[in-house]
């Protein structure tokens, strides 16, 4: 506890103090958890402000922009490189917590720019859907900082029901209902099976703090045949977040089902936001373990690749030909987090969990410039979500036709992008762990996938465009999303200044 924010009431000398009332109490350390604060006093403000505003659109639009910014300016200057825990030992600031929820005001905030036009063509921008996206990203951060079971829960239950309302935002879409409501029906078993496994957690080690639960287990002091059940209902909960086989039945859909702008909000910071959760989990918590649940992500790992790229090569549907794409991502990402520990040897663990935060972040950005070339493509009354609205965009803008090649040839693990460096950083690992089958399979699997991807350039280059229509979009959009596009391939020439960065994130935090 910090001295600076704790103070020892003295016991008011009262006749109420005889009354058997305990009046000492320590007032807890607020500044761990000052961002979140912040983001919560910030949610009110927009929610006001857009309900009694006259004009609300663009003042709200500005408020949650400022609230993200915001927040990373109090995450920064909270950063001091040392681990902290507050409220009871339920809430950590760490290193790897401020870099993830860094991470993650930054995808919220370019995710917010590309879809303003799109939101506002469609008549479903509202206030309702910035304090919506305000209120996910409070979720995501709270899942990133959890050092205790309830805590983690709160905040994943938030960010999903966040996410379930904005999907049907805009309900005069049957095929947007449809998907919210499969979205919140698999969701809600998926929290079903993840609270049955922290149950089951709490049973055998008589505690719901993450630390606590690994102490227990490196004491040997709980149930072991308890704690394996309790382990796989945990791995089945933390699978279905982020979208991995067999736990995977609910991306295409509802990527292709939601809107657009809201599709890139699903496939981008909660990524992050997973990633810190699995880290606090398996990680923070179930070290000791580590031999079973690796085994466990192996499994997912391995078939999301072989399914997420066999069915993306069918689809025609870019949603969800990017939704495949992206079990098969989130499966490499689970090779880096299932090589730390190798025949109970821990010297591989850094590297190997660097790996996969370099991989996910990789993947946040290449995301957000995929579906940001659809939102720019988008009109009033035009999806642009299938192969055919990608023919000849050389012919209509050879400059975007070059950034969604570039994005393409990243995610194909093409050299020099960064989605090279982060296949190869994770298979690299994963070689270390000795699981040189992983690893051969893993790339065939990127040989294959790498066909579907190709088949994008192909069509904006060689095939004649379909829609010859000027490409209309606000100067900080295309600003933006050329940035975004240069970066994936800037990142990818200089990809150590990021690695080392996951990799000092983690140091501090491990």
């Amino acid at each position: 506890m910090s001295p600076r924010a704790s103070f020892d009431l003295e016991k008011p000398k009262s006749k109420s103090s005889d009354c058997g009332f305990d009046m000492n109490f320590v007032i807890p350390d607020f500044y761990p958890a000052a961002a979140e604060l912040f983001v919560v006093a910030m949610s009110f403000v927009v929610l006001m402000v857009g309900t009694f505003s006259k004009d609300p659109k663009g003042l709200v639009y500005y408020l949650t922009q400022l609230t993200l910014l915001g927040a990373a300016a109090v995450t920064v200057t909270s950063m001091d490189g040392q681990v902290s825990f507050t409220f009871s030992n339920m809430y950590v600031d760490d290193l790897m917590g401020d870099f993830l929820k860094l991470l993650v005001y930054f995808s919220v905030a370019i995710v917010l720019l590309y879809s303003r036009g799109y939101m506002s063509d469609r008549k479903i921008e509202s206030t309702e859907y910035y304090v919506l996206v305000v209120f996910a990203t409070l979720g995501m951060m709270v899942m990133i900082a959890a050092n205790h079971f309830l805590t983690l829960y709160l905040g994943l239950e938030l960010l999903s029901l966040s996410l379930y309302a904005l999907v049907a935002l805009q309900r005069d879409s049957a095929r947007a209902t449809e998907a919210a409501m499969k979205y919140f029906v698999l969701g809600a078993l998926a929290s079903g099976l993840l609270l049955y496994g922290i149950s089951m957690l709490y049973g055998a080690t008589g505690t719901l703090e993450i630390s606590g639960v690994a102490q227990a287990i490196y004491h040997q002091a709980g149930n072991k045949t308890v704690l394996m059940f309790g382990l796989v209902f945990v791995v089945a909960g933390l699978a279905f977040k982020l979208g991995v086989v067999p736990f995977h039945m609910w991306i295409p859909d509802v990527y292709h089902g939601a809107p657009t702008a809201i599709t890139l909000m699903i496939a981008t910071a909660p990524k992050l936001a997973a990633f810190g959760m699995a880290m606090r989990l398996l990680v923070n918590g179930l070290f000791e373990l580590a031999d079973q649940w690796q085994s466990m992500l192996m499994f997912l790992g391995v078939l999301s690749i072989i399914l997420g790229n066999f069915a993306a090569i069918a689809q025609a549907n870019l949603k969800r030909m990017l939704g495949y794409s992206g079990i098969s991502h989130m499966g490499f990402m689970l090779l880096g987090l299932m090589s730390g520990v190798v025949g109970g040897d821990r010297h591989f663990a850094l590297n190997a969990y660097s790996s996969s935060m370099f991989y996910v972040v990789s993947y946040v950005l290449m995301s957000l410039a995929s579906f940001g070339v659809l939102l720019l493509l988008s009109r009033a009354g035009v999806e642009a979500e299938t192969l055919d609205d990608l023919k000849g965009l050389n012919k209509r803008s050879s400059w975007f036709a070059g950034v969604m090649a570039m994005v393409m040839f990243s995610m194909a693990g093409i050299p020099f992008f960064i989605g090279f460096f982060a296949k190869f950083s994770v298979l690299q690992a994963v070689v270390a762990a000795g699981y040189v089958w992983v690893a051969i399979l893993a790339v065939v699997m990127s040989l294959i996938g790498a066909f579907y991807y190709l088949r994008v350039v192909k069509v904006m280059f060689f095939d004649e465009p379909i829609d010859r229509s000027m490409i209309v979009a606000p100067a900080d959009m295309r600003v933006l999303l050329s940035a975004n596009g240069l970066a994936i391939a800037v990142l990818g020439l200089m990809p150590q200044a990021l690695m080392s960065l996951c990799a000092y994130a983690l140091l501090g935090s491990l």
